[in-house]
């Protein structure tokens, strides 16, 4: 059994919606063999420093999210795309301390199933970032505005990725360009979406 992490102890301690449902998953994962940590805010389990399955919490469920989830088997069909722009992980979700219960051997195989993805060294083939597509209002504005142009091509490509889905997600030209201009200064900054 993994050793207990304190501040995943403290995590739990703090959580309230799905504290019953996180424990009994966390008592799970832990006899797979994995350390355990906190990172993204959420328990994180991990094999030699990679990720392999995180619990995270939602207000409508909580999850285990397999990093790698997109190569595993998966013959319970059990695991859900979280997004369609979700290329990697995949998520088992649960609304109550029942479902976690009732799938006990299965969650533990299907563990040891992402282990032996990362140990295989199977990678998620991506699409790369010229592979989403790029709202005419952005095209536009980076073809008006060197700055704004080199800024944007110097980001990382997932944070380049991130704003091409924030931008593209608005339905109207005008949500579109107000994105847009609330984001330029980030963008100037070298920032990302999420980064403060």
């Amino acid at each position: 059994m993994t050793e207990a992490n304190p501040k995943v102890d403290a995590w739990m301690a703090r959580e309230k919606s799905w504290r019953a449902e996180c424990e009994a998953l966390r008592a799970v994962v832990r006899t797979c063999g994995l350390t355990e940590d906190v990172k993204w805010g959420q328990p994180c389990y991990t094999l030699d420093g990679r990720n392999i399955v995180l619990i995270h919490v939602f207000k409508a469920y909580c999850a285990l999210l397999f990093f790698k989830g997109a190569l595993m088997k998966d013959p319970k069909g059990l695991l859900i795309q979280q997004t369609e722009n979700v290329q990697s992980g995949r998520q088992i979700r649960f609304t109550g301390l029942a479902q976690v219960e009732a799938l006990r051997d299965d969650l533990k195989a299907y563990v040891l199933e992402a282990v032996a993805v990362e140990k295989s060294g199977a990678r998620v083939d991506r699409k790369t970032t010229d592979q989403f597509p790029m709202p005419e209002e952005l095209a536009a504005r980076l073809d008006a505005d060197f700055a704004l142009k080199a800024a944007f091509h110097a980001l990382t490509p997932g944070r380049q990725r991130g704003y091409l889905l924030h931008f593209s997600s608005a339905k109207q030209t005008k949500t579109r360009e107000a994105r847009i201009d609330a984001c330029t200064p980030k963008i100037l900054a070298g920032k990302g979406l999420m980064d403060d």
